[in-house]
């Protein structure tokens, strides 16, 4: 790895020659993973809110575009995974162990970071925010349904978001990304817990429901704006590019038996969990509730009571990895600007005010818009689009040069023209959505009144 950084000078520093930061840094600290770990954490990375919001999607988007739209998503975002886990140590004896890190390979050192920087940085911190509200969210209808209070007034989903984040206060004094290698692997089985009940006991439902229609149904300002909504909804499901760099990041490589190899395997067998988790969910929510399912497709669930209690409950647990999993990648770029940049000591009283400092940022934000479809399909469009589905495949072609019209050349400016196409309309109706719900002063699908500030 790379010698002692010339440019931290700091008095209080350690003056010891052997320090490293890349061995404090949370991202590099510990490289011993191997394929599960990869396939655990791009499950808890890519299994998150979004497949709770798919049938809801797919409400807005009708049968055909909607199962067009799922299929081309998972194929589109498998394969520009695929290219990443490439290009992380496509140079002899050079590991791109941050997103960033891989953009400056392609666009040159200052137009990489400028580029890679602020779009990773939004996708991971509005993550966090949408965790923050889908915690909050979950652990709302775990109460509502325990103790069957209808004056929804008493308790805010407020105060529910905030008793979530007080949990990640705790997750975030975690060192590295293998320190929670734990939380994700139980974020994991969670995920595919919860995504199996909400299935099953969709159908289950669905054999004893009469009459549903499929037919769009204005939710905010107009269809076809809610149409565009559910295009960034989508987008938003599969957000693992951005931390997968950083997962493999843990795996050690060698010329022999390089990291791609296992990343590789577990990033299938990831992908394979979530077409069991995804397609599942969105297909049977929406055949059993049609155009009248929830946000959230758990929100549409009552009976059997406990057995949606226990769905909740797992949502709330995976969410507790899942943040994790997404800020590591926050806190190690913060760390290492605050002791590279303005040279800071590397102690854990900074560590500590570093993350505890973002916790509460998001969860703040999470408190003041909590409106969860609104931005899913939001942050989805406009920052999902990007990192997911053509960055990679721009990165691809300046960096690998496929031969002009090739297949290699034609797949990926599909995906570029896909993706900017998403990029452009699909937060147009995410935005339309969340002025809608700020101006009506309500939240989705509840009777409450937002507290007035």
């Amino acid at each position: 790895m790379k010698g002692t950084p010339d440019h931290i000078q700091d008095q209080h520093l350690v003056e010891d020659q052997s320090f490293d930061l890349e061995d404090w840094l949370p991202i590099t600290a510990s490289r011993n993973a191997n394929w599960y770990y990869s396939a655990f954490h791009n499950v808890t990375a890519i299994v998150g809110a979004g497949v709770l919001g798919l049938p809801y999607a797919m409400s807005e988007l009708g049968w055909g575009p909607g199962v067009v739209v799922l299929i081309l998503s998972w194929v589109i975002t498998l394969y520009t995974l695929w290219q990443m886990i490439e290009m992380h140590e496509m140079f002899e004896g050079r590991r791109f162990d941050r997103y960033h890190e891989l953009g400056q390979a392609a666009f040159g050192k200052k137009l990489g970071l400028y580029i890679i920087v602020p779009l990773q940085l939004l996708v991971e911190i509005s993550v966090c925010i949408v965790y923050m509200v889908t915690g909050g969210k979950s652990l709302k209808n775990v109460h509502d349904l325990a103790v069957g209070d209808d004056k929804c007034t008493k308790i805010r989903i407020q105060h529910f978001i905030m008793i979530f984040a007080s949990s990640q206060f705790v997750l975030s004094l975690l060192k590295n990304f293998n320190s929670i290698s734990g939380v994700s692997l139980v974020a994991a089985v969670m995920s595919v817990s919860y995504s199996t009940i909400a299935w099953v006991a969709s159908l289950r439902k669905g054999a004893t429901t009469g009459s549903v229609e499929f037919g769009y149904k204005k939710r905010t300002t107009s269809v076809p704006l809610d149409f565009l909504s559910a295009l960034g909804e989508m987008a938003f499901a599969y957000a693992g590019h951005n931390v997968v760099l950083e997962i493999q990041a843990t795996i050690p490589s060698t010329p022999e038996n390089p990291s791609k190899r296992p990343m590789w395997k577990g990033a299938v067998v990831a992908y394979i969990i979530v077409a069991f988790c995804y397609f599942p969910v969105a297909l049977v929510g929406f055949q059993t509730f049609g155009n009248n399912v929830e946000e959230n497709i758990l929100e549409s669930l009552t009976k059997p009571k406990a057995l949606v209690i226990v769905a909740n409950m797992f949502v709330v647990i995976h969410l507790l990895g899942s943040y994790q999993v997404y800020a590591m990648p926050v806190f190690d770029m913060i760390e290492s600007v605050m002791i590279k940049k303005w040279h800071f000591s590397p102690t854990t009283v900074l560590r500590f005010t570093i993350r505890w400092t973002f916790v509460a940022a998001t969860m703040g934000i999470a408190v003041g818009l909590p409106y969860y479809s609104a931005l899913l399909s939001f942050f989805g469009g406009f920052v999902f689009a990007p990192t997911t589905y053509f960055i990679p495949c721009i990165m691809w072609l300046i960096l690998k040069k496929p031969k002009r019209f090739s297949l290699s050349w034609c797949i990926n400016w599909f995906c570029i023209i896909l993706g900017l196409v998403l990029m452009i309309i699909a937060p147009i109706g995410g935005l339309a959505k969340l002025i809608y719900h700020i101006q009506k002063g309500t939240l989705p699908n509840s009777k409450c009144k937002l507290p007035k500030h």
